[in-house]
C-alpha cells in the first residue's frame, strides 16, 4: 500500500491495440509515426505470434494518435486501463494483485510501464471491471493515474 491521499477521478487512462504483420520494422515504424506526431509512448506491450504482433500503447496524446490513425486508415482498439503508481515495484505489484484478488476482480492483462517523473514504477492493468478495480485500488489506499497524470 503507498499510504497517499485519493484523488478524484479523471479521465480514464486510453490504451491503443494494433495488429502488425510480423515484418522486420513494423513496430519501428509505428512507433517512429507516433513520435512523427510529437507524441510520447509511456507504455508498451507486444504480443507476437508467427504471423501477426499485437502491439499494446498508451500514450502522452491519445486524441492526437487516434486521429493520425484515422488519418493513415490504421485500424486500432481501444480500451481503458488502470494505472498504478507503485513505491515498491515488487512488494507493491503483490499487494496490488492481492487487493484485486480479495475483492474478486479479475486482471485480463498487465504490463509494466517507462518510469513516471515522480520515479514511481507504473503498472498498467486491464481488468474486468475499470469502475470497480479502481475503487478496490483507491480503498487500499494505492495511487491510480489517470490520463491527465500522464500527458506531458
Amino acid at each position: 500500500m503507498d499510504g497517499t491521499i485519493v484523488k478524484k477521478e479523471g479521465e480514464p487512462v486510453k490504451q491503443f491495440s494494433v495488429m502488425l504483420q510480423n515484418r522486420t520494422g513494423s513496430l519501428s515504424s509505428l512507433v517512429r509515426l507516433v513520435r512523427s506526431a510529437n507524441v510520447e509512448l509511456l507504455g508498451i506491450s507486444v504480443q507476437d505470434s508467427k504471423d501477426a504482433t499485437i502491439v499494446r500503447i498508451i500514450v502522452t496524446d491519445p486524441d492526437t494518435v487516434f486521429c493520425l490513425f484515422a488519418e493513415k486508415g490504421i485500424p486500432h482498439t481501444t480500451c481503458e486501463m488502470v494505472v498504478v503508481a507503485l513505491r515498491e515495484s515488487g512488494v507493491g505489484i503483490g499487494a496490488c494483485l492481492e487487493a484485486l484478488v480479495a475483492a474478486e476482480t479479475n486482471v485480463e492483462f498487465a504490463y509494466s510501464m517507462m518510469a513516471h517523473p515522480d520515479r514511481h514504477s507504473l503498472l498498467a492493468l486491464h481488468l474486468d471491471d475499470y469502475s470497480f478495480g479502481i475503487d478496490v485500488l483507491n480503498r487500499a489506499g494505492f495511487k491510480i493515474l489517470y490520463q491527465g497524470d500522464l500527458s506531458r
